[in-house]
């Protein structure tokens, strides 16, 4: 009896431990646990961290069995993103087709990181939509607030101050499912509007870049997009709001070096000074959590 007791796994890990399991440097452990991001306890005055809720929370279950997700960054097109990820050389994929696409390659295993920007009732972002589809194992983290509103051609500038403006005109759409085309049928109707109101054009734009370019090739006279695409192809921009654009992080993929590599490059300096020249971006909480799952 003597001899199965000691056999058996330590219920506390100490800080040590717990940076060789993960992979990482005993100083990321103790931010983490500063931050209330890890499961910890403090016994005497030392940090231990409680084996069972570790497992659980780094998504690996009791026996680590968990099958590790592909290093892909899927979800909503994010042009400072997508320049960071090549960028930093972390080697993730990318498959952007939008918000909703995003989540559902996460929950089936397919993405171990997703870009969403959902604009929520009452104002918020992203949270209760990660809540309603009732996500494990994950973290949601800000990488930045993005300045979006209308992208205009010179010719109709000085007539489109809103988006009740826009009837009648071509507008190009982003596709079904798009966190952006769900902001802009919420934006028509608050402007008292339909989408037969406009003359949605027949191709829709999947990315931030394809929106500004319709513009700019007289394809579309507007389109819903961001200020950083809006400044790239030198088009007239209206502010309408100031949004979120976060990344949900499956919680064992967090400590991989992939996905270490960007959120560490994101925090420099060259990150700061690309998202200043591109425009309409703020970045003073990238990084932060924002959401726990369960």
């Amino acid at each position: 009896m003597a001899r199965e007791k000691m056999d058996e796994p330590p219920l506390y890990l100490t800080t040590r431990e717990v940076a060789a399991m993960l992979r990482v440097k005993e100083r990321k452990i103790y931010d983490l646990a500063a931050a209330g991001e890890i499961p910890h306890r403090r016994i005497t005055g030392k940090l231990l961290f409680p084996r069972a809720e570790l497992m659980d929370w780094a998504g690996l279950g009791a026996e680590g069995a968990l099958s590790e997700r592909p290093m892909v960054l899927a979800g909503s097109h994010d042009p400072l993103l997508e320049w960071a990820v090549r960028e930093s050389g972390s080697g993730l994929a990318t498959i952007l087709n939008g918000s909703a696409d995003g989540l559902r390659r996460f929950v089936d295993r397919e993405a171990a990181l997703a870009g969403i920007h959902f604009h929520e009732e009452g104002g918020g972002w992203n949270v209760a939509t990660v809540e309603d589809w009732r996500l494990v194992g994950c973290v949601l983290l800000e990488w930045a607030v993005r300045s979006r509103g209308l992208i205009l051609s010179d010719e109709v500038e000085d007539r489109v101050e809103s988006v009740a403006d826009l009837r009648g005109m071509r507008v190009a759409m982003r596709p079904p499912g798009a966190a952006a085309a769900a902001l802009f049928e919420t934006l028509l109707r608050q402007a008292g509007m339909k989408e037969t109101d406009i003359d949605r054009l027949a191709t829709p734009a999947w990315t931030e870049s394809d929106a500004a370019a319709a513009v700019a090739a007289g394809e579309a006279d507007a389109a819903l997009g961001i200020e950083a695409m809006a400044r790239q192809f030198d088009l007239p921009f209206r502010l309408l709001v100031l949004e979120r654009f976060d990344l949900v992080v499956d919680r064992r993929a967090y400590f991989t070096r992939p996905v270490r590599t960007l959120l560490d490059f994101a925090a420099g300096r060259a990150m700061r000074e690309k998202a200043k020249a591109m425009g309409g971006y703020a970045l003073s909480d990238t990084g932060k959590v924002r959401w726990l799952s369960p």
